[in-house]
């Protein structure tokens, strides 16, 4: 056998071996991703990291403080409330406390900032599911974006939406994020030893003191701001998706009382009689008056209208962000129509 014949079997050879050992590495690499992904998936499907109920352990309610859209999942399964506020940072200042010592209703806040009808009925569907009886009552805040002609009712704002699926596939695929990687040690922490903050139970968040931090009380600029005739949007012709859908959602609980609140804005927000916006805010109106008029057991709350309260910059932040005593009035206004629902 010649030299040239040796050094090209040698060559193959070689490659050879070298792929072998490539194969081998990436079967390697697959296989210990895979364990380690599903190790990860593992381990966050029984800790629960926002305690939704999935595990089939049995561990410590409660979540440390974070934001509403993923504490909401402990909220609205906690069997002590038979009462929930839906909506965005428009009904922030409703205080469960406050309306369960008035109505005798234990109340929770489910609502999410920046968040539509959309996300709402997602976490009205989670309340209502984790009842055990209807629950006694539900307010939900409409404003406009409750208004949307899209069917598909569209949020700006990201929600996790898979943490309140039906679908357990989708809540398992949603476990692998890498923030839910980043609340394993404070969770285990705190299921081990109770030790650190926990979340508010009942979901109230004042949002005064950070609008003061920011100067909306007294900085000129934002106080003339305030002035700027800007109405607030609506829909004058429909269709409104979101009244047919939460209509339907309150079909499963006949016997729960329905506070359909719009919530209080400064006069400047407010349509002129005989302006462009008039209509638009009137027919988004009217179609939850209707709603109110054929579902038993719902009244509709309406401080979009043009009230004394309304001109007072006093009670206000900015056009739609009001002032605690005005949140006392609109309690005090639930309350009554509760009462007399009975």
């Amino acid at each position: 056998m010649s030299s040239s014949t040796s050094s090209s079997d040698a060559a193959v050879g070689a490659s050879a071996a070298s792929e072998a050992r490539w194969a081998g590495f990436a079967r390697s690499f697959v296989v210990t991703t895979l364990l380690a992904l599903l190790g990860t998936l593992t381990l966050a499907w029984l800790i629960d990291p926002y305690d939704t109920g999935n595990t089939p352990l049995s561990l410590r309610e409660g979540v440390r403080p974070q934001g509403p859209r993923t504490a909401a999942a402990s909220r609205g399964r906690d069997p002590a409330f038979q009462g929930a506020i839906f909506g965005n940072s428009h009904v922030q200042l409703l205080s469960p406390e406050r309306l369960q010592a008035t109505t005798g209703i234990p109340f929770v806040s489910l609502m999410a900032p920046a968040s539509g009808p959309k996300e709402g009925l997602v976490l009205m569907d989670w309340f209502l599911r984790h009842r055990r009886e209807p629950p006694q009552a539900v307010i939900v805040g409409i404003d406009d974006l409750w208004c949307t002609a899209d069917p598909q009712m569209p949020n700006a704002k990201p929600f996790p939406f898979w943490l309140y699926s039906r679908d357990r596939a989708e809540y398992l695929v949603g476990l692998l994020r890498f923030d839910v990687l980043e609340e394993f040690q404070r969770r285990i922490v705190y299921l081990l030893t109770g030790r650190g903050e926990r979340a508010r139970r009942d979901g109230y968040w004042d949002y005064e003191p950070n609008y003061i931090g920011m100067g909306y009380d007294r900085d000129p600029g934002k106080r003339a701001e305030l002035e700027v005739y800007m109405p607030i949007g609506g829909n004058a012709d429909g269709p409104y998706p979101a009244v047919k859908a939460l209509e339907a959602m309150m079909a499963q609980v006949p016997g729960t009382k329905l506070i359909l609140l719009r919530p209080p804005v400064y006069r400047s927000a407010l349509p002129r009689p005989g302006s462009p916006s008039e209509r638009p805010d009137a027919g988004c109106r009217n179609a939850y008056a209707e709603l109110a008029a054929r579902r038993p057991l719902t009244t509709l709350i309406d401080w979009r209208r043009d009230r004394p309260e309304l001109h007072d910059p006093n009670q206000f932040f900015d056009r739609s962000h009001y002032r605690q005593p005005l949140a006392r009035l609109v309690e005090a206004e639930i309350t009554a129509a509760l009462e007399a629902m009975r």
